[in-house]
């Protein structure tokens, strides 16, 4: 059993931009587009809000993409934001963190790992900041845990061994989920979990804006953060408006002018 206290944020897709199409449209509109970024969640928010206001060519005006994309930002025309998608994986976080995390349904899309399919024998498990800062605190959190794994862990071989006698016609693979999803409902929310997800630019913003808020849970504070790092090297015109301020209990916390974009 281990102890985790830091999520890891992996980025592992993103939206890719198709040239070709972008210049076929051009030409059947007789029209010229210049822009100055080379990345393609920055380029396909330009082109969608340039759609949206017919301004190629003459019209463009002479905003690089960084300020046209702060322009709408600022304007708070969110919707061009939601045409770009990126996929993550995230590790190291408890199962009270995904609880929280799937409260964020528009524009996002999660699959999560099972436990009535994953042996949870050899888990880890994830210890809150103000618990593993005490010592007091964290023998009584770490005593906790580990009775609740051993419970599980006896829990499993009891349960496949009844399975095994009471239900022996099931094949090997169903007798172990249902030895597995019986055992789990001892096991903590602080139990590590990974889950893999997808979301749009518009949705991250609101996410960053307001879970890397300074009164947001801690735990996903710091997936916030750890996000808005990742974005903020993954597409800058975009997110490059956050900044990180200090929090009342010490750590930091994200903020902008543009909310609610």
């Amino acid at each position: 059993m281990r102890i985790v206290t830091e999520p890891m944020v992996y980025v592992v897709g993103r939206t890719t931009v198709n040239q070709e199409g972008i210049q076929q449209f051009l030409d059947d509109e007789a029209a010229t587009w210049i822009t100055d970024s080379q990345n393609g969640a920055e380029l396909l928010s330009e082109l969608a809000g340039r759609v949206c206001y017919l301004s190629f060519g003459e019209r463009q005006g002479r905003r690089s993409n960084r300020e046209y994309l702060a322009n709408l930002i600022s304007m708070e025309h969110g919707s061009v934001l939601e045409h770009v998608v990126w996929n993550f994986v995230v590790t190291g976080v408890s199962r009270s963190f995904t609880h929280e995390l799937i409260r964020h349904r528009a524009g996002w899309a999660y699959s999560q790992l099972s436990q009535r399919f994953v042996d949870e024998s050899d888990t880890d498990f994830v210890e809150p900041e103000i618990i593993a800062s005490d010592p007091e605190l964290h023998a009584i959190w770490l005593e906790s845990v580990q009775q609740s794994h051993q419970a599980y862990c006896r829990l499993t071989a009891g349960l496949a061994a009844k399975i095994e006698r009471e239900q022996a016609q099931l094949k090997t693979r169903a007798k172990r989920k249902r030895a597995r999803e019986a055992a789990r409902s001892v096991l903590p929310n602080a139990t590590e979990t990974k889950v893999f997800f997808s979301a749009n630019a518009r949705a991250m913003r609101h996410f960053i804006e307001y879970r890397g808020a300074a009164d947001a849970e801690p735990e996903i504070r710091r997936v916030a953060l750890a996000l808005l790092t990742v974005m903020q090297h993954e597409a800058p015109n975009i997110f490059g408006d956050y900044e990180l301020v200090p929090a009342s209990d010490g750590a930091l916390a994200t903020s902008t002018d543009h909310k609610k974009v």
